[in-house]
């Protein structure tokens, strides 16, 4: 018979740096058998929002830009941050496809639901699946994006997620999810 871990006690958290990309906290916690561990650092971050959205014609709308992080530019589905009041995950979605692609409308779903890193990290992504995507508009992107749009045929989207060329896992995960059960 498995033992199901128990959940941490928070006995104290301070704020070490808050700013709008990086709040970090310091918890003291008591894990159930009794051990504190004064210093567990938690990255806060709100919601993440992804899209995986195919055209009426079953090509998948990519983006590619490029991720400081890395210093990189990769294929990644289109994606933000749920930060705006009053607004719902799936609102955000909508608007960061619009933003960063000029798509819109189609069949919305939710599609899957991750963490980046369940163990340092306090957000969820939640991405959707768009079906029947259709050019509303213009891309209207923020000043430190730089974004291209991509269409691709079902079987490119394979070819790239086996190249390597998408690496963003909270990306990459979807899209197999996707991929899986296309199969028979």
């Amino acid at each position: 018979m498995h033992h199901e871990p128990a959940h941490w006690e928070t006995l104290s958290s301070t704020y070490l740096h808050r700013r709008p990309w990086l709040t970090l906290r310091q918890d003291r916690v008591r894990l159930a058998n009794g051990r504190i561990i004064d210093d567990y650092y938690i990255q806060e971050y709100p919601p993440w929002v992804n899209v995986l959205a195919l055209t009426a014609e079953r090509e998948v709308v990519l983006i590619r830009q490029y991720r400081h992080g890395i210093g990189k530019v990769h294929y990644e589905l289109p994606a933000g941050v749920h930060d705006r009041d009053g607004e719902s995950i799936i609102d955000a979605a909508r608007r960061e496809l619009l933003e960063e692609t000029g798509y819109g409308g189609g069949s919305w779903s939710p599609w899957m639901e991750l963490s980046a890193n369940p163990a340092l990290q306090d957000n969820i992504t939640y991405t959707f699946l768009a079906e029947g995507v259709v050019p509303t508009g213009r891309q209207e992107l923020d000043d430190t994006e730089e974004i291209s749009v991509h269409t691709v045929p079902i079987d490119a989207l394979r070819r790239i997620v086996l190249d390597g060329r998408i690496i963003q896992s909270l990306h990459v995960g979807p899209v197999l999810k996707y991929l899986m059960q296309l199969q028979p």
